[in-house]
């Protein structure tokens, strides 16, 4: 095991969320586009924004095996949360890497998505789109 971190949710969306360590703590609020205040996080941008920062991370893992300098990479995440017949979760990873080749990008975003641990867990449970910017 190389590393463990524990959260702790009170109230559940409208609720506050901390890390076990105190490191970090957060009030949750349920999106305005769902009838919420959205006066504080929701776990769809709490899981945009560790996805987006898991991914830079195998971006910079592989850059140099495909020639492309993934420090100036950009990854941005945007999360879903669909409501129809249920709820379930979408995302898409939109990956620009200024002055490299698109094509280059797009062979260094694929393999970046089969050893990012995100990518790994969402595999099979839920769409995950990949688009090179």
């Amino acid at each position: 095991m190389a590393y463990v971190t524990k959260a702790t949710t009170k109230g559940g969306r409208n609720g506050r969320a901390m890390l076990d360590d105190g490191g970090l703590a957060l009030a949750m609020a349920l999106p305005k586009e769902l009838g919420g205040a959205g006066d504080g996080h929701n776990p769809e941008q709490l899981f945009a924004l560790g996805y987006s920062s898991c991914f830079g991370q195998a971006l910079l893992v592989l850059g140099k095996k495909h020639g492309i300098d993934a420090q100036v990479a950009k990854v941005t995440c945007e999360v879903t949360l669909n409501t129809d017949g249920g709820f379930s979760l979408s995302a898409e990873l939109k990956v620009s890497v200024p002055g490299a080749d698109k094509a280059k990008v797009q062979a260094l975003v694929e393999e970046a998505h089969t050893v990012c641990p995100y990518s790994k867990a969402t595999k099979g449970n839920m769409p995950v789109k990949l688009t090179v910017v």
